[in-house]
């Protein structure tokens, strides 16, 4: 008898991707086009920030409480949570046995990415679950600042809060290395896409990874300045970090050339929905 992890590994290497069987790639597909939906609507929102339009939260949570505002968005919100389920066991098996066309530290990264992708896209799905249900949630700055209190409370919390901001600031800076060496490419499978489709792909790959990286980076500033303070209220998520930049000498125009690629991002990933192979 055959065990489980060698009935996956076959289900993996015989399909087309890394995911575990044809419905999961088919559903994680769907999931990584709502996931680059979503960026498109932050991307949105923070444009108004940029221009000092009242709205929503430029966070994951007002991109999806727009959707649930719009005709059908109900509906559309329980199909893509399936799909972002999908994907997140998608990438828990690419992180264990996928990326079979690289090796040693290249390989560990690109699990670790996964891992990532996993937890990213998990999180995304309990806000829609929350939507869905009618739960009251916190926002992403009100949540980002109670961890912190939650964190700053606890013995050496100082010290643990700090570690979180130099771990949000090593994912940034590894968001930033894929952008620029444009290592994503290799999760892709362009051999029957034009010169023209690649290089529109490439290049919103990279404005895309930059600008998530930017923001995170923010993010990651934001909780070393609580651990510093030991002031939770000075953490912030998504929203909070924009504005940071917003708020910075170059002011608005930094804050728009982040929403451009915040979009890129969000167009990225349904080009990679098409062609993914990990």
């Amino acid at each position: 008898m055959t065990g489980p992890l060698v009935r996956l590994r076959r289900l993996v290497r015989g399909g087309p991707s890394d995911a575990p069987g044809v419905v999961v790639d088919a559903l994680g597909r769907v999931g990584l086009v709502g996931y680059g939906l979503v960026h498109v609507l932050v991307a949105w929102l923070a444009l108004q920030v940029a221009f000092g339009v009242p709205d929503a939260p430029a966070d994951p949570d007002g991109a999806v409480g727009t959707v649930a505002r719009t005709p059908g968005g109900f509906a559309a919100l329980a199909f893509g949570v399936v799909g972002l389920v999908a994907f997140a066991v998608w990438q828990v098996t690419a992180a264990a046995l996928g990326f079979r066309w690289v090796e040693g530290g290249e390989r560990v990264r690109k699990r670790v990415g996964a891992v990532a992708k996993s937890i990213a896209t998990t999180g995304l799905a309990l806000v829609v679950v929350d939507y869905l249900l009618g739960v009251r949630r916190e926002g992403g700055d009100t949540a980002a600042r109670t961890l912190a209190a939650t964190a700053l409370g606890l013995p050496g919390g100082r010290l643990l809060l700090g570690a979180a901001a130099v771990v949000i600031l090593v994912l940034a800076v590894a968001m930033t290395y894929t952008g620029v060496r444009r290592t994503f490419l290799g999760d892709l499978d362009l051999s029957r896409v034009g010169p023209l489709a690649r290089a529109a792909v490439e290049w919103l790959g990279v404005a895309g990874h930059l600008s998530r990286a930017l923001a995170l980076g923010a993010i990651g500033v934001l909780a070393a300045r609580a651990a510093f303070s030991a002031d939770p209220q000075r953490a912030g998520g998504l929203d909070a970090a924009l504005r940071v930049i917003g708020s910075s000498a170059p002011g608005a125009s930094l804050l728009i050339l982040v929403a451009a690629g915040i979009a890129a991002f969000g167009l990225f990933c349904m080009a990679d929905a098409a062609t993914r192979r990990a």
